[in-house]
């Protein structure tokens, strides 16, 4: 576990926690996006808010980091109330909410919204860290659109892996886009035998896999992303795109520290990003 202090001082304004999201609510333009959970205030803590943690997903871990650093609220990429999932707070749901209600500490969120902001988007975030330049919407019929296309300066997809591997500390999945590549018949990570050059890159973190096909319809070379399914492979094989999954967590630690790093700006309170790390 990792820690990043954005502000430090022990004596800092305080900011309601309905200030705070509604803030959010409109840098991030949450009310425009169709989600799978709530985005904003999900779990009141019911006093000021003095110290913030952010962390990408609001497992019990982060939540006992949380409590150890005395926050008053956690902010996050994946929250909780999903949709489909069990709606009785019981079990490790009822042990999180717990936690959270008998420290205090507020429970806020941010899922799409956070995934496609322009300036401190995961994609954007990606982009940046990847050496790449956002160019155009993935869904460009899309008002709202969460997947982005950009360009980098032409490379092999080893270097490419290389340049992801040094940027996120870890190395990514390729599959290959050619379809008689017999790095497709290996068991092990392929870094690219075929000569293609990746410039036109499509980019959506996290659980965007199924995007790959859309990817291939804007004529992309590539597409990244964070997580693999057993049809991903196929499916960059036969349409001739090559695929990087960079790993869910990997790919989504920077939006929320970006964010983070605003409001600490805003509102002139300590934010701390906690890394609970994740190898998915």
């Amino acid at each position: 576990m990792t820690t990043k202090d954005v502000i430090t001082e022990e004596s800092s304004p305080s900011v309601t926690a309905q200030t705070l999201t509604q803030f959010c609510d409109d840098y991030l333009s949450a009310a425009a996006f169709k989600d799978y959970a709530p985005n904003g205030l999900q779990v009141d803590g019911g006093r000021p808010i003095r110290r913030i943690v952010t962390g990408v997903t609001a497992c019990e871990a982060l939540i006992d980091a949380a409590i150890a650093d005395n926050a008053d609220a956690i902010m996050v990429h994946h929250g909780y109330f999903w949709k489909g999932e069990p709606a009785p707070i019981v079990g490790m749901k009822g042990q999180r909410i717990r936690k959270l209600l008998q420290n205090g500490i507020s429970l806020i969120a941010y899922h799409l919204p956070l995934d496609g902001h322009p300036v401190i988007g995961n994609n954007v975030k990606l982009a940046e860290a990847l050496n790449m330049t956002i160019t155009e919407a993935l869904y460009p019929n899309d008002s709202h659109p969460v997947g982005n296309i950009a360009t980098c300066a032409p490379q092999t997809a080893h270097s490419l892996s290389a340049i992801i591997t040094e940027a996120l500390g870890r190395a990514p999945l390729h599959i290959s886009g050619d379809y008689n590549a017999a790095d497709n018949t290996a068991d092990n990570n392929s870094t690219a035998t075929h000569s293609k050059r990746l410039e036109r890159i499509g980019i959506c973190t996290g659980g965007a896999q199924d995007m790959i096909e859309q990817a291939a319809v804007m004529g992309c070379d590539a597409f990244i992303s964070g997580e693999i399914s057993e049809r991903t492979t196929h499916i960059a094989r036969e349409l001739g795109i090559d695929y990087f999954a960079c790993g869910h967590h990997a790919t989504e630690r920077d939006g929320i520290q970006a964010l983070g790093e605003l409001i600490a700006q805003h509102f002139s309170v300590p934010v701390t990003f906690i890394d609970i790390d994740n190898p998915a």
